[in-house]
């Protein structure tokens, strides 16, 4: 495994808190400008693996309010309230 694969890996563990505040924190690096080539490329991919994992948070999140909402449409939900 590279440094760069293991770095995308660990992200598919990080809360959405998590990666949304690691990837605020990448965006001012780039915006600060990176002392290299190859450091604005490897923030760049972090950037991206960190955009990708808040999206899923936020997709899995809205599936469950859809779900919610069905089963309250439905009536099943009144055994709850």
């Amino acid at each position: 495994m590279t440094e760069t694969s293991g770095a995308l890996e660990d992200v598919a563990t990080l809360s959405f808190e998590q990666a949304r505040d690691e990837l605020v924190r990448v965006v001012a690096e780039l915006e600060q400008g990176a002392p290299t080539l190859e450091h604005s490329l490897a923030l760049w991919e972090r950037g991206e693996a960190l955009a990708a994992r808040c999206e899923e948070w936020l997709l899995g999140a809205k599936r469950r309010l859809e779900a919610a909402r069905a089963t309250v449409e439905r009536g099943d939900g009144e055994a709850a309230r």
